[in-house]
């Protein structure tokens, strides 16, 4: 118990790989266990209520984390207060878009799309950030952008149009961006803010933000959909806090790659509890998208571009 203790306390520099890499496989698992019980209940629930439980629910562990690490004295203080707000904003729109995503698009193909976020913070960072970005990786966002049409087509051909499926691929698209902003965001408040006070301040905005939605028809869940909308917030706040681990033993280049056996489980649970059977196109525009993926972090890592800071503190798309 007490070396546990250590892991969670301690802040070594990239010291422990292959414990890095435990975390960031154990949060993947976390999160897409979330993301399939939010699509369970996005038939029966209004997206907003389910977006306040990921959120208000999350609080528990995240506060636990703060407790555990004995920061409360630190967690609060802050020297970019509208900054959060709008990290907050940013990603209540991506985790509200997801959301309502998953509700008409089968689980492996909005995956596919949200795997477009960090092609997306490429070209972002070069825009807003100023980042110098060469051929390689702008060539890597252009492969991945013709991936992500590859699991759109099915969507948008003109044999097969279906309005609400449609929109549903828009919507998850455009999560993804707001994605690629919100980590862009938080890497401007890197430059002041610790790790803790980033994730408790979201934590705390995006959970009085989602509470907006309540005069949009929220309804009275049953028992069974109650216990799982306090599920889908603990498992964003536990897959949080072994993410944020994750990027405390391990650079961001060697366990960023594994962001990717989410696949494997989107797989697993979009067969066996929706019976989902991917497209050919699904197969070949992931595997595009991936490969497009890890060459990024490749020429990264090569260039020496270390976004640990960030990645400590950001919570994708599909948390």
């Amino acid at each position: 118990m007490a070396s546990f203790a250590r892991t969670f306390t301690r802040v070594p520099v990239f010291s422990r790989p292959v414990q890095g890499i435990l975390f960031k496989t154990a949060s993947v698992f976390i999160f897409t266990i979330m993301v399939t019980l939010v699509k369970v209940l996005s038939d029966r629930l209004p997206v907003g209520e389910i977006l306040f439980s990921r959120n208000f629910f999350a609080l528990i562990p995240v506060l636990a984390m703060v407790t555990w690490r004995r920061e409360w004295g630190v967690a609060f203080k802050t020297k970019q207060p509208w900054g959060h707000v709008g990290r907050g904003m940013l990603g209540v729109a991506s985790m509200f878009l997801w959301f309502a995503s998953l509700s008409v698009l089968p689980l492996h193909d909005a995956m596919a799309i949200s795997f477009s976020a960090p092609l997306i913070t490429v070209a972002l960072a070069a825009i807003v950030l100023g980042e110098k970005v060469r051929m390689y990786r702008w060539s890597a966002v252009g492969l991945g952008l013709v991936g992500i049409l590859f699991v759109l087509s099915p969507h948008l051909g003109a044999g097969g149009f279906d309005a609400s499926m449609t929109w549903g691929a828009m919507a998850c698209l455009l999560s993804a961006a707001f994605m690629a902003l919100a980590m862009i965001t938080i890497r401007k408040l890197t430059a002041t803010e610790r790790t803790t006070t980033i994730v408790v301040y979201f934590s705390i905005i995006s959970t009085v933000l989602s509470l907006l939605t309540l005069p949009f028809g929220w309804t009275m869940p049953s028992a069974a959909d109650a216990v799982m909308l306090v599920a889908i917030g603990l498992c964003g706040g536990i897959g949080q806090i072994l993410l944020t681990q994750a990027y405390r033993c391990a650079e961001a280049s060697t366990i960023a790659p594994f962001d990717y056996t989410t696949i494997v489980w989107v797989l697993l649970f979009g067969v066996l509890i929706f019976s989902e059977i991917p497209t050919i196109e699904v197969f070949l525009g992931s595997a595009i998208v991936v490969g497009a993926g890890l060459f990024v972090i490749y020429r990264e890592h090569r260039l020496g571009i270390d976004r640990t800071k960030d990645r400590r503190a950001s919570t994708p798309s599909k948390a």
